[in-house]
């Protein structure tokens, strides 16, 4: 579904990602792990199209997007979360979902004008699908109050309801379980768990929690300095040396 080929990243005289290479297969949530600084948030940038890469590819779905604006991403399904969510936070929880699915009728000053039956038709239906998202992520309770308002968790769920509004294909979720406390972080694993089962979503994670990496994550990609390190499954890279050492800042033998 994802491929990345060779990507670099320079920012000045620092190289953020060095020839970073790839594959996430349709289908699967993919754990991306490593220590501070090893450029996951940088790849995930060029991923959305926040970024554009001094050079390599970003090939999605066939397509070659490395040059495509992150909106033009958006539209086809590849959708990205953040480490701090970025609620509407003066809109209630109900109006974040319901502004997010694209060319709504009621954008246009024509429709509203002169085809404001089909505009209140299109919005009744984003309304209800609004309605099951938050019954999925059992937030119903909270559909009026004002995205502000709400707890670390609940923004992050609101947030994976945002990409439940879209078409979404795969999801970039960065860093979910950060500012979670452990009873929402569960539920939080279950949705995730269940979209990828049930509703075929495909999955890639940043994050540092490794219980919640070992729940979801098959494979998992470690980075390191910018480049891909080790990748496989949870047990198999947690006991990679490398890995050790990229984390610890210590070499092999010490480490081990």
């Amino acid at each position: 579904m994802l491929e990345v080929d060779s990507l670099v990243m320079d920012f000045g005289g620092f190289r953020a990602v060095d020839r970073c290479s790839l594959k996430v297969e349709e289908g699967t949530i993919t754990g991306l792990i490593g220590p501070n600084g090893a450029g996951k948030t940088t790849l995930f940038n060029i991923i959305a199209g926040a970024l554009f890469p001094t050079s390599g590819h970003v090939r999605y779905r066939g397509e070659d997007i490395t040059g495509l604006a992150s909106d033009r991403r958006f539209h086809k399904g590849l959708v990205r979360t953040f480490q701090i969510p970025h609620e509407f936070h003066r809109l209630t929880v109900l109006e974040n979902l319901m502004m997010v699915p694209p060319q709504q009728a009621g954008e246009s000053l024509f429709a509203n004008w002169f085809q404001w039956r089909r505009v209140k038709g299109v919005e009744a239906q984003t309304e209800r699908r609004a309605h099951e998202t938050l019954r999925f992520l059992e937030l119903s309770h909270l559909a009026q109050e004002r995205a502000g308002n709400l707890s670390g968790g609940q923004k992050k769920l609101l947030e994976l309801g945002r990409t439940m509004m879209t078409d979404a294909k795969l999801v970039l979720l960065d860093e979910p379980a950060a500012g979670v406390n452990r009873t929402l972080l569960r539920k939080l694993e279950e949705k995730i768990a269940t979209l990828h089962r049930e509703r075929g979503y495909t999955f890639i994670l940043i994050e540092h929690d490794m219980e919640m990496i070992e729940k979801l994550c098959d494979p998992v990609i470690c980075m390191a300095e910018g480049r891909v390190l080790v990748e496989g499954d949870f047990a198999h890279v947690r006991s990679d040396p490398r890995v050790l050492e990229a984390y610890l800042g210590e070499t092999t033998g010490e480490a081990a």
